[in-house]
């Protein structure tokens, strides 16, 4: 994935060391990185035991990390890009949550989005 598309507001694929200076100490020892995808200077990370999302702010090393749990997630909803929207997105919600605690907007990329969906399913569903 190029910088262009990540500028115009793509997710993609990158290699897993690109977010381990940030998130390995607090990365549990039974703990592994699944898979990595990033969005300008934010990253979306997966582990096998939970879902990290790092916001990179302003200019300087400024970060908000969240970590939600596998476990804590009830249920997620897919929206499409169409073509005056050209954002997909993906919500997750934890118990009985009306909105959702998290909305990720990953562009258009289809193969993106079907992998994420496919990895929250697999380690919501067990």
């Amino acid at each position: 994935m190029s910088i262009f598309d990540r500028l115009t507001g793509k997710a993609g694929k990158v290699n897993n060391t690109s977010a381990m200076n940030v998130i390995q100490d607090i990365l549990t020892s039974a703990e592994e990185v699944v898979s990595t995808y990033k969005l300008i200077r934010d990253f979306i990370v997966f582990t096998n035991k939970r879902l990290i999302l790092i916001d990179i702010q302003g200019v300087g090393s400024k970060r908000d990390i969240q970590s939600v749990p596998y476990k804590s997630i009830s249920r997620f909803s897919i929206e499409t890009a169409g073509t005056t929207d050209l954002d997909a997105e993906i919500d997750i919600f934890i118990s009985s949550a009306t909105e959702p605690i998290i909305r990720l907007e990953l562009g258009r990329n289809r193969d993106n989005l079907n992998e994420i969906a496919r990895t929250l399913a697999e380690e919501i569903l067990g």
